[in-house]
């Protein structure tokens, strides 16, 4: 049965409790924030982040951040040995008699923290290898989930070319830790190149952050999860069982970019969406937060929730109704028959 230790995390700008979960997989950290009478969006990160180093742009963000805890209490859930390192507490390296875990051991992971937290049905929210987890999740526990959404997601088994990337960091994390090379594939894998920067312009705030925030992460625990994720399966098929509603964000600099066209060509269309974010890498939460604004606006509109209207029709989001697919905004199919669209974010806004 699961159990959990409780630390308040007061030096992390998000707040929260972080709660320790023992599953049959080992502990898992989930940090909860908000009102537990709402209902819960969990969340899941990419490879070597946490819910700080990927989701912080987004509840930074102040008209997302105020959409989501207006609306939800959030359950940041990190791959095991990804937490926050806090006191040397949370972050040690995962002992080595811990056998590693499957994909399908960290989606059942999922369903325990759940259980843990006596949560129902649930809103997810994922980027790459963490919306491949929550989709794995959401297929084979289609009762408990309400809607995905999913930040570059991936659905097929390792193209060759990515799993020979992923078998190089394998073996620098292995060999040489979280080296200078290693952090150089991450960051190519999350940002696009324009926030990257070059030898002529420097690398922006988020990138230097998220650089910084690598560090604290030990290659071991990393390790476990890369090759878990490494070792997936196709899920194409399973996604016509889908019983939710998806709404899809891509970069379209993202490596991961015709993974999440083929996902959304696979998905239902009278309950999916997709939005293309231009000048983006993968991790749309960091890099363009702003861009995701409207479109979760319109697709929670379709479960009755809403932003509350002193901060609505803010002039910081780079999205406006006009950009939104028409069909999109109608009353009769918003959040009930969302159809594909495709966004562009202006570069000067």
């Amino acid at each position: 049965m699961a159990d959990s230790v409780s630390l308040d995390m007061e030096m992390i700008s998000l707040g929260g409790k972080e709660h320790f979960v023992r599953t049959s997989c080992g502990s898992v950290s989930v940090v909860v924030y908000g009102d537990p009478d709402k209902p819960a969006l969990i969340t899941y990160p990419d490879v070597a982040l946490n819910h700080i180093s990927c989701f912080q742009g987004l509840f930074f963000c102040p008209e997302a951040a105020s959409l989501l805890l207006h609306n939800f209490c959030i359950y940041h859930i990190s791959p095991p040995g990804h937490e926050v390192q806090l006191l040397q507490l949370g972050a040690a390296v995962i002992s080595s008699d811990i056998p590693e875990p499957s994909i399908d051991d960290l989606a059942d992971q999922v369903v325990e923290v759940l259980n843990f937290f006596g949560l129902g049905v649930v809103m997810c929210l994922g980027v790459t290898a963490g919306a491949y987890v929550l989709t794995l999740f959401a297929i084979k526990y289609r009762q408990r989930v309400l809607g995905l959404v999913l930040v570059s997601p991936i659905c097929r088994d390792p193209s060759w070319t990515e799993w020979f990337y992923n078998k190089v960091m394998s073996n620098l994390l292995y060999y040489y830790g979280m080296c200078g090379v290693l952090k150089e594939f991450l960051l190519q894998r999350y940002f696009s190149k324009e926030v990257r920067g070059c030898p002529q312009v420097p690398e922006s705030d988020i990138v230097q952050a998220c650089r910084s925030l690598l560090e604290q992460r030990k290659s071991t625990n990393v390790l476990r999860y890369l090759q878990a994720i490494n070792g997936r399966y196709d899920i194409t098929d399973g996604l016509k069982k889908l019983q939710c509603r998806t709404l899809i964000f891509v970069g379209e600099n993202s490596p991961f970019h015709t993974e999440a066209i083929h996902m959304a060509m696979k998905l239902d269309r009278r309950y999916s969406a997709l939005v293309e974010v231009q000048a983006c890498g993968s991790m749309v939460t960091e890099e363009q937060p702003h861009a995701m604004l409207i479109p979760l606006e319109y697709f929670f509109m379709g479960y009755g929730l809403y932003r509350p209207v002193q901060l609505s029709g803010s002039p910081r989001s780079p999205l406006s109704p006009s950009c939104i697919s028409p069909e999109l905004l109608s009353p009769e199919s918003m959040g009930l028959k969302l159809k594909p669209i495709k966004t562009r974010v202006s570069l000067k806004v």
